[in-house]
C-alpha cells in the first residue's frame, strides 16, 4: 500500500485530507512555555490573541525524528511518500530522511522537498493522490512530482507587517513604515524561498483584489483542474469577492478555499490571502 503523508504546513482542509486519504504529521507551535501541535490543539485565533497580548511571535518547530518514526511504523509492504515544507524553511525534510534511515526503510520511503509552503504543497499532494488512485507506483509518483514542483505558483498578499517583523523577517523600521503607509507586500515562493515582490495600498477589499487581478493572465495558462484560495483569517466578504472573480473567469474546474494553519499563520499574521495554482505552460 502507498501511504501519502505531509507535514501540517500543507494547509489542506479536513475534507480534502479525508477525500484524498492523506496522513498529517503536525509541527509544533510554542506560545511561551506552552507547546501545541499544529492543527490538533491550537487555533490561529488563540495564536493571534497570545501574540498580540505578549507582543511576541510564536515559535514553531519541526516534528522530531522519533515523532516521524512513530508515524512510519506499519506493514512491511507499505511504501511512503512524504511531502515537507521547503527544506530551507524547516528541518522537516531532513528529519524525515533521518527517520527513514533510523528505521532502515529508505527503500520504501520517498521524501519530497516540496520547495514550497501552505497549499503550494497541497497542490502537489492532490496530484500525487490522484496518481495513486490511478495505480501509479511510488517511484512514478515521486518522479512526476519532482518535475512538477517548479510549476507551482504560490504567493500571498499580507495585511500587516507586524507578524513578519516579530518573526525576524522584516525590520522594525520597514514594519513601522509599511503599517503607517498601509503597504501590503506580495510575497512569492521562488526556488523554495520567500521573496517580496510588489506592494499594494488601500483597504483589504482593494489590495486583495488588485493582487488577484494582477495574476489574471497567469490564471488563464494554469492547470485548470483546481486553484486554491488560502487565507489566515479574511472576512467572508473578501473570500466571496475572490471566489466570484475566479468563478467569473470560467476557467477553473474547482475553486478550493482553505484556512491556513497555526504554523503558517504565526508568520504571516491575520488577513493574509493567497491564490495558488500550477502553471501549465511548457
Amino acid at each position: 500500500m502507498i501511504r501519502i503523508l505531509s507535514d501540517s504546513t500543507c494547509d489542506l482542509s479536513k475534507d480534502l485530507i479525508s477525500r484524498y486519504n492523506i496522513e498529517i504529521i503536525p509541527l509544533f507551535v510554542r506560545l511561551g512555555e506552552a507547546e501545541y501541535l499544529d492543527g490538533v490543539n491550537i487555533t490561529p485565533k488563540q495564536l493571534y490573541a497570545w501574540s498580540d497580548e505578549c507582543g511576541q511571535t510564536p515559535q514553531t518547530a519541526a516534528p522530531g525524528i522519533e515523532d516521524i518514526m512513530k508515524v512510519l511504523n506499519g506493514n512491511d509492504d507499505d511504501e511512503f511518500i512524504i511531502f515537507t515544507i521547503s527544506s530551507p524553511m524547516s528541518a522537516c525534510y531532513n528529519n524525515c530522511i533521518l527517520a527513514s534511515e533510523e528505521l532502515g526503510i529508505t527503500d520504501r520511503v520517498h521524501v519530497i522537498d516540496s520547495q514550497n509552503l501552505s497549499t503550494g504543497i497541497g497542490l502537489l499532494i492532490i496530484e500525487a493522490a490522484i496518481m495513486r488512485s490511478n495505480g501509479c507506483s511510488a517511484g512514478e509518483i515521486e518522479s512526476y512530482i519532482i518535475n512538477l514542483r517548479s510549476k507551482v505558483r504560490a504567493s500571498f498578499v499580507v495585511d500587516t507587517l507586524t507578524y513578519l517583523y516579530r518573526g525576524g523577517r522584516c525590520s522594525g523600521l520597514a514594519a513601522m513604515v509599511g503599517n503607517t503607509l498601509k503597504l501590503h507586500p506580495r510575497i512569492a515562493v521562488v526556488d523554495g524561498q520567500m521573496r517580496p515582490e510588489q506592494k499594494y495600498r488601500g483597504k483589504p477589499q482593494k489590495f486583495v483584489m488588485d493582487y488577484v487581478k494582477d495574476m489574471e493572465k497567469n490564471f488563464l495558462t494554469a492547470k485548470s483542474d483546481r486553484v486554491f484560495i488560502t487565507h489566515s483569517g479574511c472576512s467572508e466578504e473578501i473570500l466571496k469577492m475572490v471566489s466570484d472573480y475566479l468563478t467569473g473567469l470560467g476557467y477553473f474546474k474547482e475553486i478550493l478555499i482553505t484556512r491556513a494553519g497555526s504554523v503558517i499563520s504565526s508568520h504571516c499574521g491575520p488577513g493574509t490571502l493567497g491564490v495558488l495554482f500550477i502553471d501549465n505552460k511548457n
